[in-house]
């Protein structure tokens, strides 16, 4: 029996990925459902199973989070409801809320990340907005990418408990999504992030950090970690990383 079930795109990493650190971070057994060898059920079994289900609260679109009698969409909310279960939140209402705000903050941070190589529309073709992305990149690299991490940077710095993390002095979900987004911007614009990395140091110690917690590493080095490529969120064409 698993605590939950997580349903999302067999692989791709994408958004599912920042709920599935939370849950390997923090030991819980869960069922990665599309990603399972026998009975598991590709993107469009994926679909058709959300689109079908007798919710009355139904999920928008994946990631969605089953647990024995909820049902819960949507990234930061899938991780508000984690970190109040498992322990990845303050659990005073000020540092919770904070946690919060710092993920959707991430959360809008992606949409900018994906818009580089889909700024024209998901149902096209990087090809048939090549011109329009590289205008998006070029903006998104000079202006948008120094704005958000620099900001990231900023909230460390200002932690009044010094700990080197987002919030506090004990590891949060946000502290797993901005391991996330470090190591997804490092494949996406490798060329932008070694300009960048100098100016953000308590970033990328927290990255470092993350990547050695014990269940992270083991997480990283297993096959449950899907590969970084070209069908999900961060996805590198060198003509945007010039």
């Amino acid at each position: 029996m698993f605590q939950y079930e997580l349903h999302y795109w067999p692989d791709v990493q994408g958004r599912g990925e920042f709920v599935r650190l939370a849950l390997e971070y923090a030991g819980v057994e869960y069922l990665d459902v599309a990603r399972q060898d026998e009975g598991g059920r590709g993107a469009a079994e994926l679909l058709e199973h959300m689109e079908s289900a007798n919710e009355h609260r139904p999920p928008f679109a994946p990631p969605y989070l089953k647990s024995v009698d909820l049902t819960i969409g949507q990234t930061a909310n899938i991780l508000l409801y984690l970190g109040h279960r498992h322990g990845l939140a303050p659990i005073d209402e000020a540092g919770w809320l904070w946690t919060h705000q710092i993920q959707l903050t991430i959360a809008d941070f992606l949409v900018e990340i994906h818009d580089t190589h889909h700024p024209l529309g998901v149902e096209r073709y990087y090809e048939d907005q090549r011109e329009a992305a590289a205008q998006r990149a070029r903006e998104f690299r000079e202006l948008r990418a120094p704005k958000f991490l620099r900001y990231f940077e900023r909230i460390i710095e200002l932690n009044p408990d010094k700990s080197g993390l987002l919030v506090g002095d004990a590891t949060t979900y946000a502290d797993l999504s901005m391991f996330q987004v470090i190591a997804g911007l490092r494949y996406a614009f490798p060329r932008l992030m070694a300009r960048l990395e100098p100016q953000l140091p308590r970033l990328i110690a927290l990255h470092d950090r993350i990547e050695r917690e014990p269940r992270i590493a083991a997480y990283l080095a297993s096959p449950r970690r899907i590969a970084f490529n070209r069908d999900g969120v961060f996805r590198h064409y060198p003509e945007l990383d010039p």
